[in-house]
């Protein structure tokens, strides 16, 4: 399951579904606003996506995660629209036999969703001005590119 949302991410709740019998482990990773981004002091983010495009490509990157891994379930939410620092920006889980397959998905994931989907953040700084940041291909692991708030 891949959503964007315009309302706060609620882990625990989202967690519970994720539950299953079969499942010896359970990864989750929260991306969240961050106060500084490559030396500037960041006041808030807004973020922004092509919806249908986007839940589309996050879809996808689930499907390959549980082709590459053994998978029992996973999930990824990305919150759009104007957050403050410290809120959730996103939410990744996975739950499988064993937590070797469970963070290595859990990672695939949040790279990728982070690397291929359609949304742009700007982020708005203490000094006043404010600047629009793209997905980068950079972003997956591995690689290098510039910092990033989540």
């Amino acid at each position: 399951m891949f959503n964007l949302t315009r309302t706060p991410i609620e882990p625990d709740a989202l967690q519970r579904k994720l539950a299953a019998a079969d499942a010896g482990a359970s990864v989750s990773f929260e991306g969240r606003v961050r106060r500084h981004n490559q030396g500037r002091e960041v006041s808030s983010l807004e973020y922004e996506a092509f919806g249908e495009l986007a839940e589309k490509e996050g879809t996808r990157i689930m499907d390959e995660a549980r082709e590459k891994f053994a998978v029992i379930s996973a999930a990824c939410i990305h919150r759009v629209g104007h957050l403050q620092v410290g809120e959730l920006a996103v939410w990744a889980a996975v739950t499988a036999e064993h937590r070797t397959e469970a963070f290595a998905a859990c990672r695939y994931i949040i790279d990728e969703v982070k690397a291929r989907v359609p949304i742009w953040k700007r982020e708005h700084y203490g000094s006043g001005p404010t600047a629009w940041i793209a997905p980068a291909e950079g972003n997956r692991t591995g690689t290098s590119g510039p910092e990033e708030n989540l």
